[in-house]
């Protein structure tokens, strides 16, 4: 079995504005023993996140990429690919929602060389406040994954996706925003990936707190997950 320190690891932040938890959530990630790299893209924030970012990237060795203007996550996390140098990728979101804590866990099972794609699961965790939106649209998109691709998950919409840099290999990322969750699911399954679940803890948050997901980004990832059924 791999350890901890076997290979890089490139934590990747998207975050808009994120000013009242990305300091938070930056000291958590920082908090933890691997041998890493935290990368924040900063997706043209409005508040003063950005100003956050500068006041503690040297305390944590940030690696910020800012972008001027608000392009959307799965763009974001994209630019934060691109410019990272992990081994394995791990995609951890500038709220409070999840916890750092249990990034040893859902690591294991690549460490261990049971697969190369990690994803955590709420559902087989402790959910915290989830609305009846979210919980709903959440298992609709993983039943229809499951039901295109011939795959058993249980939470298609989970932040936590880690994965080795050298599953990417052939596989081009396109999208700009929330539906880049079910274009890596629907890329991972048609290349025949195993793909295992860890549960997670998850603390939700409200529209009012900062939830970004909105009832289009649910329809978009239906038509992704369709989509790359029939292509590439």
């Amino acid at each position: 079995m791999e350890t901890k320190d076997s290979y890089f690891i490139s934590v990747i932040i998207p975050a808009y504005n994120e000013e009242k938890t990305v300091a938070e959530i930056i000291a958590k990630v920082a908090a933890v023993d691997l041998n890493k790299e935290i990368i924040v893209v900063n997706d043209g924030s409005t508040d003063s996140t950005l100003s956050v970012l500068e006041g503690i990237k040297d305390k944590y060795g940030l690696k910020i990429i800012n972008l001027p203007e608000n392009r959307g996550k799965g763009f974001a996390i994209r630019k934060g690919i691109q410019k990272s140098r992990g081994d394995i990728i791990l995609t951890q979101d500038a709220d409070l929602e999840t916890d750092p804590s249990e990034y040893h866990k859902i690591l294991e099972p690549i460490l261990s060389g049971r697969t190369k794609i990690v994803f955590g699961s709420r559902f087989l965790g402790k959910i915290n406040k989830m609305n009846k939106f979210n919980y709903i649209g959440n298992r609709l998109l993983t039943a229809l994954a499951n039901i295109l691709y011939g795959i058993k998950i249980t939470d298609e919409a989970t932040v936590y996706k880690v994965f080795m840099r050298s599953v990417l290999d052939g596989i081009e990322l396109k999208a700009n925003r929330f539906e880049l969750c079910p274009e890596l699911v629907a890329k991972f399954a048609k290349r025949r990936y195993k793909i295992i679940e860890v549960p997670i803890s998850f603390q939700g948050r409200s529209k009012n707190e900062g939830k970004k997901v909105r009832l289009r980004d649910g329809f978009a990832a239906i038509w992704t997950l369709l989509k790359y059924r029939f292509t590439e």
